[in-house]
């Protein structure tokens, strides 16, 4: 090349625009899909560098044009090391964050190790490519998967722009920087060019750079390589940026390269500009990476299929017990689970290496994302034995997952303490269908009830203490013990504030209350015969169903009878499982009814000023509990609310998270607890109300064992071996009992949902009552019916009814609820007992109508009805079987879970709050089977 031939400029500039439109039309297309969703750039800064303010300033505008969301975090120079971690580390977690740059030198006055900071940098987010993990990906060639060195990247598209040939090139890059030159020529080295890497000890450096082909320089020193020094129609990257004295301009100064342009430009091909060059090519390639990281986010939130391992299960033909089959099979750990269904290390907390807590950030992540197929399983009228719900579950997962190869979850309630030590046992499910490690399940798990056991008191605790101390103070004692002042200053909280607005105090200032409004502000005047709060522990101790409490001198004999309920009855496990957020939990705590005063008012939790610390205590709890089953497919264990006088279904929280995970085409299956005349219609009116979800399939579970029951059979008994009549063929007795599993099938019907009929087989069912059941269920409007024996082999046993679900899933529905909320509390009840029970009309008892009419008044008539009635039977009698007709509901009382946001009927005979005590024999037997020899 004759040397008075001009070079051609490579413009970084033009290159970087049309980078720049590349990426904002890649954004755009990203906020068309997912709504509000953008690119999150974080520029982290240690104290204000001018040279770096100008740098950060830069990359901001150039990301706010593209649409990128840049955030400046400025640090002060006193930040420690171990600070700084932290505040990285914070944003690693942050799923609105998709690039992290640490902007260097870290201006401070302690010593931070900056490697170590640049490292903590998740790799996924690391866009600026400089951690120790990005290095090494480059340094094995790893091109692909991980991001590249921004300046080094950019470099490489000047190149490729200039036309030049890599492959088979000689190569020279001045400079080692772990931020350029390495890194450059590790990139070129790759893109099979040959390499030469130059520095300070080089011996004759102009021989060396004349040999180049393609020449990058970044040594940091202005116009150190001259034309000489350049082999004639060589490519020139200069990546130096330096600043000399230049008396013909305004600043005194002017920015040059490492490369003596002018001079250079005369030998080069090609030859890029100081400044104006690599420059703009270093914020594009940071762009561009950003862009790339949440492009690879938006691929998490378009979930697919997982790409999960199930777990082989080794059936044996006699089953063992439940627990021998649980400790026989080797889970997962439950991190590993955790990132086959699509979950971040930011939302997941573990709990040990089997169970984990999940967090609510999930929903926010993937709120783009439509939610996968509602599937319930409730039940026909069952014998006192149960008749495997929760199996069928289990088992019904297992196949979906496992032998159909979809996203399935399974949305389950945490058994009490109480129950698993009395006569029902465990809750995980049973034989080759369940819930795994099944003593961490079924006992304290994450210490969810043992949190809704203490919130449950404190509130008990809170109400006896303000009664004690509203009768033996004054007016102005009692306002400076909740009005403190505090260094001479007095202020409300913001709990009083809105006290003071329920009230119609206007006054906000503590110190301008009149004697009445401060009477009116410190005194609730609660009625001691209206408390209908109750202690609460996880453990049937039948001498704690009525205890007298405040016999200690100190209090003065303000003395009175009470009760303990058992944990799960707490109307705060109700709300545990009906609440959709946080914010949302906080304001059904404050809504709970405790009381009324002595003029016939609610008082509330929100009046004790309880409520926020009520939700301390819960803030843990809210979060679904993430464990697998047998097979290894995902499962969530939250809430477990009765059934009687709650509505008996695990939480909303869970399933809305897990219909987000599993996708469009995945399924989510969630049980309810009793006979689907209760589980199921709560299920319908109260959970799916509150939640907004609408269900897809109903999975009605029967058994040959309960259709004799209602047949006419003899009484079943836990404990007590079954009649002949249920280990021998009788087919008069299934068909006469059917009446009832029609009765339920309708009952799914009315709510418009298609009906699957799972027949849980047993070892003692012949083919020809099998095979009745299926025939009468279709016959009486179900979809299908299947036979199952998902208990002896696990998913496989439940193939063709996780085959019937998918093919119902794809039927269309037509959800309604069964009552208008705005409808007189007793016509609500009345619907529920002749629409779903089946009953001639109900008989509201005095008591029960006085309490309906002050509910009325409080203005709590629009809320659904829960109805706490015998799960044994369609009636309100448990000894009448099969599908009664004929009869009335009797409704002896009414009483009211305003936070949770039902009112509860007790119909029929008393029905407490604490299950049947534990048989000692059963209780400690069940604890033996957990125990290892």
């Amino acid at each position: 090349m004759a040397e008075d031939t001009q070079a051609t400029v490579l413009s970084g500039k033009k290159v970087a625009q049309d980078v720049h439109n590349k990426l904002k039309q890649d954004v755009e297309d990203l906020k068309r899909e997912f709504k509000n969703f953008a690119p999150g750039l974080a520029i982290v800064q240690v104290g204000g560098r001018e040279d770096s303010n100008v740098y950060i300033r830069m990359k901001v505008k150039a990301a706010e044009e593209i649409g990128i969301k840049a955030q400046h975090i400025k640090f002060p120079r006193t930040i420690t090391q171990s600070q700084l971690v932290q505040e990285v580390k914070k944003l690693n977690s942050d799923h609105t964050i998709h690039g992290i740059i640490v902007q260097m030198p870290l201006d401070s006055d302690t010593n931070i190790d900056s490697d170590l900071v640049l490292d903590t940098v998740s790799p996924d987010k690391d866009v600026d490519g400089l951690t120790t993990a990005s290095a090494g990906r480059l340094s094995h060639g790893m091109l692909k998967g991980g991001f590249l060195p921004c300046t080094p990247n950019g470099c490489m598209e000047l190149i490729r722009r200039s036309g030049a040939k890599i492959q088979g090139a000689t190569a020279v890059v001045l400079g080692r920087s772990k931020i350029v030159g390495t890194p450059m020529a590790e990139l070129l080295k790759w893109h099979h060019a040959t390499v030469t890497t130059c520095h300070s000890r080089t011996a004759d450096l102009p021989a060396v750079t004349k040999t180049a082909d393609i020449l990058v320089v970044g040594i940091g020193r202005p116009e150190f390589v001259k034309q000489s020094w350049i082999k004639p129609g060589a490519v020139v990257i200069d990546c130096g940026i330096n600043s000399i004295p230049d008396e013909t301009k305004k600043s005194g100064s002017r920015l040059v390269g490492d490369v003596a342009y002018e001079e250079a430009s005369k030998a080069t091909s090609v030859i890029t500009p100081v400044p104006g060059g690599v420059g703009p090519m270093t914020v594009a390639m940071l762009m561009q990476n950003t862009v790339i990281s949440a492009q690879n986010a938006a691929t998490q939130m378009r979930a697919s299929r997982w790409n999960i391992s199930y777990l082989p299960l080794d059936i044996l033909d006699k089953v063992p017990s439940d627990i021998e089959v649980a400790r026989a099979q080797t889970p997962k750990d439950v991190a590993e689970l955790a990132e086959e269904i699509g979950l971040l290390n930011s939302e997941v907390d573990l709990y040990g290496k089997k169970k984990a807590k999940v967090s609510l950030a999930v929903l926010q992540r993937l709120s783009y994302q439509k939610d996968g197929k509602y599937v319930v399983v409730a039940g026909m009228t069952p014998t006192p034995l149960g008749e495997g719900k929760s199996t069928t579950t289990i088992g019904l997962v297992q196949a979906l997952g496992a032998h159909l190869k979809n996203n399935v979850f399974a949305c389950v309630r945490q058994p009490s303490q109480g129950p698993t030590f009395g006569i029902k046992g465990g809750a995980a499910g049973g034989g080759y269908s369940q819930v795994i490690p099944m003593d961490e399940f079924n006992l304290h798990l994450t210490g969810d009830i043992h949190a809704i056991t203490a919130a449950n008191n404190l509130l008990a605790a809170q109400i006896d203490a303000r009664m004690f101390h509203e009768s033996t103070q004054s007016d102005q004692a009692l306002y400076s013990r909740l009005v403190p002042e505090v260094k001479g200053i007095r202020q409300f909280s913001k709990i009083q504030i809105n006290r003071l607005k329920k009230l119609g105090i206007l006054e906000t200032d503590p110190n301008k209350l009149t004697d009445e409004e401060i009477s009116k502000f410190v005194r609730l005047n609660i009625d001691p015969s209206t408390i209908s709060w109750q202690r609460v522990m996880d453990t049937n101790d039948r001498f704690l169903r009525k205890i007298t409490i405040g016999q200690s001198p100190t209090e003065k004999g303000h003395t009175r009878e009470c009760q303990f309920d058992i944990t799960v009855a707490s109307e705060i496990m109700a709300i545990l499982a009906l609440t959709t957020s946080l914010e949302d939990m906080r304001e059904r705590l404050g809504n709970m009814v405790v009381a009324s005063d002595t003029s016939g008012n609610p008082v509330t939790a929100e009046d004790l000023g309880a409520s926020g610390a009520l939700t301390v205590l819960m803030k843990d709890a809210i979060r679904p509990n993430l464990m697998q089953t047998l097979e290894g497919t995902p499962v969530f264990v939250h809430a477990g609310p009765f059934a009687n006088i709650a509505h008996g279904n695990s939480s909303i929280l869970a399933d809305k998270i897990a219909l987000k995970l599993v996708g469009e085409n995945g399924f989510v299956v969630t049980e309810a607890g009793f006979g689907a005349d209760i589980g199921m219609e709560k299920f319908f009116n109260i959970k799916c109300r509150y939640s907004g979800l609408v269900p897809n399939v109903v999975v009605l579970v029967a058994t040959v064992r309960a259709l004799k029951m209602h047949g006419g059979g003899p009484a079943v008994t836990p404990g007590v071996p079954l009649p002949a009549e249920y280990t021998s063929e009788n087919l008069g007795l299934v068909e006469g009992g059917f009446s009832n599993l029609k009765k339920q099938i309708e009952n799914g019907g009315i709510f418009g949902i298609p009906v699957v009929v799972a027949i849980n087989s047993f070892l003692t069912d012949t083919e020809a009552e099998l095979n009745l059941v299926k025939k009468l269920s279709v016959d009486a409007g179900a979809v299908d019916a299947v036979i199952c024996n998902h208990w002896a082999k696990g998913g496989a046993g439940a193939v063709q009814l996780a085959e019937a679900v998918v093919a119902a899933s794809d039927k269309p529905s037509d959800f309604k609820f069964l009552y208008r909320l705005t409808l007189p509390i007793e016509e609500k009840i009345r619907i529920i007992a002749q629409k779903i029970y089946g009953a001639d009309d109900i008989e509201i008892k005095p008591e029960a109508q006085e309490q309906i009419n002050r509910f009325r008044k409080q203005g709590f008539n629009d809320l659904p009805i829960c109805m706490a009635k015998t799960h044994l039977s369609l009636t309100s009698d448990p000894s009448k079987k099969g599908a009664p007709t004929g009869f009335t509901i009797p409704v002896r009382d009414v009483r009211a879970s305003v936070g949770a946001g039902f009112l509860y009927p007790l119909v029929g005979t008393e029905s407490g709050q604490v299950p049947r005590p534990p048989s000692l024999v059963r209780g400690l037997h069940w604890l033996r089977r957990l125990v290892p020899k």
